[in-house]
């Protein structure tokens, strides 16, 4: 072992921080919220150019503002943050040294030159392609190679990751498996191997084309290649989010999984089957077959759905149940009013849960069936549901461990604790409205990427039903309500670094403290142990299935209207 390795062990919460790995995971946090202020405000110019009545960007400047945007909020925000996140899940949870930190620091550097250089590509003009940057529509070589060097040092943080891993077993800084926040984390790890390599295979060629070596790239390969990064970059996402709920239930409650097997083995799921859901963006493709997109998009999908379910009724079941063991006990619901709502850790965590299975679980399986995805394929339905499985979902999910590694990690106060308990209401609840009235303007047939939609000055423009212009104005309130809700969590965050109490760093030691074996729990032991031990999370779960049968029968109704046959 290195001589140079420190732990410094956190007096609040008792976790144990490697010296290098907690430089590591500061560098890749603080980089990633700096993405998401970028990105915010380039959110800013996309709301108000899409709100009708205001309709501010010009059409060039809207398609390059909505590039930058979408990169610097689905790549860069989450993937900083994410690899943040593996980093704590690895050398933090389990008590050791980081694997080569020299390595894990050229990482970071690749990382952030790459994305530096694909937003001057961007910020020049000649690269407004969107995120998806469909060949032959190309943009300048700096921006496939920026997305490119962002992708390899990502694929080495992976690999670091990885190595941590060895590097506990080696040391016996744990016993038996590994937590299973860390399991998670491998997950979304896993994923994310199959993912950057997915963006290499189609980005490199693209680039090589933008420089004039190689003479074409298939649009259709492209396409299929594409969406396997694109798509499964957000089940990276839904991976390390979903760690993250887990690790809240046990910050905040001491909860433990109801059934261990089981949600590793939805976990495996999620490894097995949640990147073939990326074929629902091809449903609408005529260059793929019908038995493919059948296959993936129907019974591949629904093992990744079965996982999702699986997680969304664990985590609140876990947390009733200890909860009841505290003496909530009265009624149904008592263990939930009685949750720590003020505090910002739990509740970005459970508004986050919630929004994302009734809004974007729920119209993720809608769009990922056939027939219904020709309702709303490239309407704005389409970003009304990634904003709920990405923006609810992942990045309420992060804003709400920050709160929790304020005082943990970076050793600060949080400042303005009243606009904290604040801030993952104001976000989460302006988000689910914001996703609610796109998917309804895009159920209306708006579309998803059109500079103007009403056409202005057309020969023969569309015109649309008022209610049309009602949710796109809703969408632009929401839009900037939500905003302010971001612009608080950086305040907050970027503040407390700043200006922030110093807190005490705790005892700083040569050598790490193992992870003593916790006794198992007759709840971890056995498949449902706690069977009715969870009744709220029962009938939550029922309220759920009747509002997803709900929806999923709705957009039946709407699919027959569309052809009028009598």
């Amino acid at each position: 072992m290195s001589s140079n390795v420190t732990y410094r062990t956190c007096p609040r919460s008792g976790l144990q921080f490697e010296g290098q790995a907690e430089k590591l995971m500061i560098a890749n946090a603080v980089v990633a919220v700096v993405f998401l202020l970028i990105g915010g405000i380039l959110a800013l110019g996309v709301v108000l150019t899409r709100w009708p009545a205001v309709h501010w960007l010009a059409a060039d400047t809207f398609y390059q503002v909505l590039t930058a945007h979408g990169i610097d909020m689905l790549i860069f925000w989450i993937i900083f943050f994410e690899v943040a996140v593996l980093y704590f899940c690895s050398s933090t949870l389990l008590r050791c040294r980081i694997a080569t930190p020299k390595v894990a620091w050229l990482a970071f550097a690749l990382m952030l030159v790459g994305a530096i250089t694909n937003n001057i590509a961007v910020l020049q003009g000649g690269s407004s392609v969107m995120m998806t940057s469909y060949v032959p529509m190309m943009a300048a070589p700096h921006f496939y190679l920026g997305l490119i060097l962002f992708a390899v040092g990502a694929l080495i943080a992976c690999f670091i990751f990885f190595g941590t891993l060895v590097i506990a077993k080696r040391d016996k800084t744990y016993q038996g498996s590994v937590p299973l926040v860390t399991f998670g984390a491998i997950t979304a790890a896993i994923i994310a191997v199959f993912t950057i390599a997915s963006g290499a295979i189609i980005l490199i060629p693209t680039f090589l084309l933008s420089v004039g070596i190689v003479k074409a790239v298939d649009p259709l390969v492209y396409r299929t290649i594409w969406w396997a990064f694109g798509h499964s970059s957000q089940q990276i996402n839904v991976a390390a989010h979903i760690s993250i709920w887990y690790a809240v239930a046990a910050i905040a409650f001491g909860a433990k999984p109801m059934s261990e097997r089981v949600s590793r083995g939805a976990f495996l799921l999620y490894i097995l089957f949640l990147q073939l859901a990326s074929a629902h963006h091809l449903l609408a493709d005529p260059g793929v077959s019908t038995a493919w997109k059948v296959v993936n998009t129907s019974y591949f999908m629904y093992f990744a759905v079965l996982a999702s379910m699986i997680h969304g009724l664990t985590i609140p079941g876990a947390i009733e149940v200890a909860q009841r063991q505290k003496g909530y006990t009265n009624g149904l619901f008592e263990w939930l009013r009685k949750a720590p709502w003020g505090n910002p850790v739990f509740s970005g965590m459970f508004i986050s849960l919630i929004g994302f299975g009734f809004l974007g679980g729920i119209s993720g399986v809608m769009m990922g069936t056939e027939q219904l995805n020709m309702i709303i394929h490239n309407t704005i339905y389409v970003p009304g549901h990634f904003h709920a499985t990405v923006v609810v979902g992942t990045t309420l999910s992060f804003m709400a461990l920050t709160y929790f590694l304020i005082p943990v990690l970076f050793r600060r106060e949080m400042i303005n604790p009243g606009l904290a308990k604040l801030q993952p209401y104001l976000f989460g609840f302006s988000m689910y409205f914001f996703c609610l009235v796109m998917m309804g303007a895009g159920t209306l047939g708006v579309s998803r990427r059109h500079w103007d939609m009403a056409f202005n000055g057309a020969a023969l423009a569309y015109e649309w039903p008022g209610a049309a212009y009602l949710m796109m104005g809703l969408v632009g309130i929401a839009g900037v309500a939500a905003m302010v809700g971001g612009a608080l969590y950086i305040y907050i965050t970027v503040g407390s670094l700043l200006w922030g109490k110093k807190l005490d760093s705790g005892a700083v030691s040569a050598k790490f403290t193992p992870i003593p074996p916790t006794p198992v729990g007759v709840a971890v032991q056995n498949y449902g142990s706690a069977g009715f031990a969870a009744p709220g999370t029962f009938v939550l779960a029922m309220v759920f299935l009747t509002a997803f049968v709900l929806y999923y029968f709705i957009n039946w109704k709407y699919l027959s209207q569309v052809w009028g046959l009598s």
